[in-house]
C-alpha cells in the first residue's frame, strides 16, 4: 500500500478489524521508511451479475423481481415463503458461482422452473406457461404430457 506521505510503497499491518457493519476491514499500517501511520479499508469487490434479456437488452439481476415471479406462480398454493426464498437464494448461488457476469433470462427462467418442479407441481406449469409463452391449449398439453411422463419413468426406478 503507498503511504500517503511520502509514496512509499512498503508498509506492514499493525492492527486489522471489522468496520461496526462488517462489509469492511479496517487496517492500521506504519510506512516501513517515514515510519508514518495510516489507515485503509478493504472491501470485497462485487461485480454486478447481469441479465440478457430475450431482446438483448441487459439489465442488472434483481433477485427481488425472481422471488415476484415465482409467489405469483404459487399464488394460493401450500407453499411457503421459506420455500420459495430457498429456492431464489439457490438459483442465486448458482449463479454467482458460475462466475459468468452475464446469464441470459432464459438460464434463470430454466433454473427457476427446475426449482418449482420439485416444490409444487401447480406453480410449475404455472411459471412454465408465463415462461414458455404458451401460445394455445395444444402447447400447454404437451408440457403436462412431458411431465406426466417424466413423473412416471421416475416412479419406475
Amino acid at each position: 500500500m503507498k503511504c500517503p506521505y511520502c509514496g512509499e510503497i512498503d508498509s506492514k499491518v499493525i492492527d486489522s478489524r471489522p468496520t461496526e457493519d462488517g462489509e469492511k476491514i479496517r487496517r492500521r499500517r506504519e510506512c516501513l521508511s517515514c515510519k508514518k501511520r495510516f489507515t485503509t479499508y478493504e472491501i470485497v469487490e462485487t461485480v454486478p451479475l447481469m441479465v440478457v434479456k430475450r431482446d438483448h437488452s441487459r439489465e442488472v439481476f434483481d433477485r427481488q423481481k425472481l422471488l415476484n415471479g415465482m409467489l405469483r406462480a404459487c399464488e394460493k398454493r401450500p407453499v411457503s415463503y421459506q420455500q420459495l426464498e430457498a429456492a431464489v437464494s439457490n438459483i442465486e448461488q448458482t449463479l454467482l458461482n458460475s462466475y459468468d457476469r452475464e446469464v441470459s433470462s432464459m438460464y434463470i427462467g430454466d433454473l427457476a422452473m427446475d426449482q418449482l418442479k420439485h416444490i409444487d407441481d401447480v406453480a410449475y406449469v404455472r411459471f412454465a406457461s408465463v415462461y414458455r409463452q404458451f401460445s394455445d391449449v395444444n402447447t400447454f398439453m404437451e408440457e403436462l404430457k412431458d411431465m406426466l411422463d417424466n413423473r412416471s419413468k421416475n416412479s419406475d426406478k
